[in-house]
């Protein structure tokens, strides 16, 4: 797959993001060309659960939805901030009515549950976010990814790769909702 011409923005929590599904999926979608941005709500240095440490490049105020493939929600405990974050939501919302490609892991899941983009679509996430997915009319699967139509959920840190790797070819396909 060929993804160079594309760019990616990552969602991430300042402190607490789940390492491997960050750089993990980058790593997949940098490697198949894929330009990444990673965005959170204060600039600066963000630090995963594990330590490993990552630069944000621009704050969700500053984020211009047009300008991105593909939005990417990293999970981890730090993610929850994001479950009631106005502009998160609407990164969400507005990535949804443009037709890109968006993806949510672990916790994050609950995001986009929150954003209401996952209702009526098969999803997936962390055991935490099933009832936020069905309560919100979501159908959680619990598999380890799933994929519907332009949204990629994943369940969590193991499934990091693999989540990455469904993201690249749902990008290198033209679908739609």
């Amino acid at each position: 797959m060929n993804l160079k011409g594309k760019n990616i923005l990552f969602v991430i929590s300042q402190k607490n993001f789940r390492d491997e599904e960050l750089f993990d999926t980058r790593l997949t979608l940098e490697n198949y060309g894929a330009g990444t941005k990673i965005a959170s709500n204060q600039i600066g240095e963000a630090t995963g659960m594990l330590g490993k440490k990552t630069k944000i490049d621009l704050t969700l105020d500053k984020v211009l939805v047009s300008n991105y493939d593909a939005i990417i929600f990293i999970g981890g405990s730090g993610s929850v901030v994001f479950y009631n974050d106005k502009k998160a939501l609407d990164i969400l919302k507005e990535a949804k009515l443009r037709g890109k490609v968006i993806g949510g892991i672990c916790l994050a899941s609950g995001t986009l549950a929150n954003a209401g983009i996952l209702k009526g679509i098969n999803s997936t996430g962390w055991d935490d976010t099933e009832d936020i997915i069905e309560n919100l009319g979501g159908i959680y699967t619990g598999k380890d990814v799933e994929v519907s139509g332009r949204i990629v959920t994943a369940k969590g840190p193991k499934n990091a790769k693999k989540f990455g790797e469904e993201i690249a070819k749902t990008l290198s396909k033209d679908l739609s909702f």
